[in-house]
């Protein structure tokens, strides 16, 4: 076996599963077919999904979203894993796996539903700033997703405006209440930090 591969483990597991239905399926289904992996989600056990990617940004931004919606404990995990990767992502092994494993179960025990495990103190302020972003996204209001989407792809306010039949003013209030920009910026500094990680351990001997 080898450890010299790093990459980022996501464990996700749904929240409330007996008293709702199984949404596995789907989540496995639309992630596939939108999210760049390097070993696909797959159903692990029960209602548990997991994936590896070596993307940071979308890694910390599915993580965040899936979070944010109440559905879902996220578990995000990050460092070596055991080379070669099988093509079965629930046969990988690894520390970035066992550090996702312990991620998840303490992020069903926050507020966020989403934890931070790594070989790193970096893996404390990571789950920090995570934590405290997917608790403001998961407080936005529909009428902020329908203008934040729009500024996502690059339209102006005021093609936003236009585009949904309201004021500019009313276009910047709804980015302004659902910190829609702030947001944003903390995951991709987020993103950055995880990214400087990988890189970081990769180059020690």
């Amino acid at each position: 076996m080898f450890y010299h591969c790093l990459m980022i483990v996501l464990t996700i597991d749904q929240r409330r599963s007996r008293s709702s239905e199984d949404k596995v399926e789907a989540l496995v289904k639309q992630a596939n077919a939108t999210v760049p992996v390097v070993r696909p989600f797959q159903r692990t056990a029960g209602d548990e999904v997991q994936a590896v990617l070596d993307n940071a940004s979308e890694a910390i931004r599915l993580a965040v979203m899936m979070a944010a919606s109440g559905d879902w404990s996220v578990g995000l995990g990050f460092g070596q894993v055991e080379t070669p990767l099988p093509k079965e992502t629930r046969a990988g092994r690894g520390p970035a796996f066992e550090f996702a494993r312990v991620a998840v179960e303490r992020a069903k025990n926050t507020n966020a539903h989403i934890a931070v495990h790594g070989p790193s103190t970096e893996a404390t302020r990571l789950e920090a700033e995570l934590q405290l972003t997917a608790c403001i996204v998961a407080k936005r209001r529909a009428t902020a997703w329908e203008a934040g989407t729009l500024a996502d792809e690059g339209m102006t306010q005021q093609q936003i405006a236009a585009q949904l039949g309201i004021t500019q003013q009313a276009v910047s209030s709804r980015l302004s209440a659902a910190l829609w920009f702030e947001a944003n910026r903390m995951m991709d500094e987020s993103a950055k930090s995880l990214a400087r990680q990988l890189q970081m351990l990769g180059e020690q001997p």
